[in-house]
């Protein structure tokens, strides 16, 4: 109990918990590291509340083989296979998010990257899309370079979204059509574009309480202020498909850590929130502030609404703008 009071302190005075110290926080007892972690985020972050929503714009057939996805090409699932969405479609779905008072509303494609001719025609959409709304856009497009970074940002993306999904030392067993260079390489490169970026990952993959600490230090080192935390939903079909899922407590306590090592970040309940029977309630009591609300990709989500209606009781106020 005085460990994790001490470090809460540390964390309050303005410096960092190191990774020895994070990892003793792991057998710290839970309620009384949830509660210090939900008091850094208030000094932090205050009762601020960040909501986005995802759009899936291009499904299907992609080249990379992540074990958990169900869009990889290579796992049989009954994912859905179409093209990048045309300008209506992401307009009608941004103007529905924005009416129920979403602050971002991100569009995510599969594949490796989008090709030279994509990222044209999904810039030509979120220019429609600033022109005719005032949601803030983000765009998950996979690898792209910086020069492509620009064209989005022009075009009006605010943030870039780009997961790390686990530590540098786990994410092999993750995928290996990709690296975790490569991701960095992207993230650095929307950097210099001058644009924000989310990143985070998933939990309940295979990795141990080591890679997911590492992965926080890395997101702080890369100075990412948005975080979006996925717990792992099993897809028939793909290698991870038989995986345990997590436990609300465990959840609490990745939480919870992550607020120490991420004092000013969203830490954002993403992917599998759903999945715990308070929908996450608990975990917005121990230090996350931001959500991923309604549906995931190839998931079902938590609707605006009942998500709305969580965080007043919970004494949270929704952002509508930075």
């Amino acid at each position: 109990m005085k460990f994790v009071q001490n470090l809460k302190e540390k964390v309050l005075s303005g410096g960092y918990i190191n990774k020895d110290e994070a990892l003793q926080l792991a057998n710290a007892d839970l309620e009384a590291l949830c509660s210090a972690a939900d008091e850094i985020r208030s000094v932090f972050c205050q009762n601020g509340f960040d909501i986005c929503t995802i759009i899936n714009g291009k499904s299907g057939k992609c080249t990379e083989n992540c074990k958990y996805c169900a869009q990889a090409g290579c796992h049989a699932t009954s994912a859905a296979e179409y093209p990048l969405l045309e300008t209506k479609q992401l307009l009608e779905e941004a103007r529905h998010n924005e009416k129920q008072g979403v602050l971002r509303y991100s569009i995510v494609t599969s594949g490796r990257r989008l090709s030279p001719k994509e990222v044209e025609l999904a810039c030509e959409s979120i220019k429609t899309i600033k022109h005719e709304t005032n949601i803030e856009v983000c765009a998950s497009f996979g690898l792209l370079e910086e020069e492509d970074f620009k064209k989005l940002k022009e075009a009006g993306v605010s943030r870039i979204h780009n997961n790390l999904e686990s530590s540098r030392r786990y994410f092999p067993e993750v995928c290996t059509t990709h690296t975790y260079r490569d991701k960095i390489t992207a993230i650095q490169a929307a950097q210099k574009a001058g644009l924000s970026v989310c990143s985070g990952g998933i939990m309940g993959i295979g990795e141990t309480m080591e890679d997911r600490i590492d992965m926080a230090l890395e997101l702080r080192a890369l100075e990412i202020r948005s975080v979006p935390v996925n717990m792992l939903n099993p897809i028939p079909g793909t290698p991870l498909a038989d995986q345990k899922i997590l436990s609300e407590d465990e959840m609490r306590r990745i939480i919870a850590i992550y607020r120490f090592i991420l004092p000013q970040a969203s830490i954002r309940m993403a992917g599998g929130r759903g999945l715990l029977e308070d929908k996450g309630m608990k975990c917005f009591q121990s230090g996350a502030n931001a959500a991923i609300s309604g549906d995931m990709l190839t998931t079902s989500g938590i609707t605006v609404a009942k998500d709305l209606e969580m965080l007043e009781q919970l004494g949270y106020v929704p952002r509508l703008s930075e």
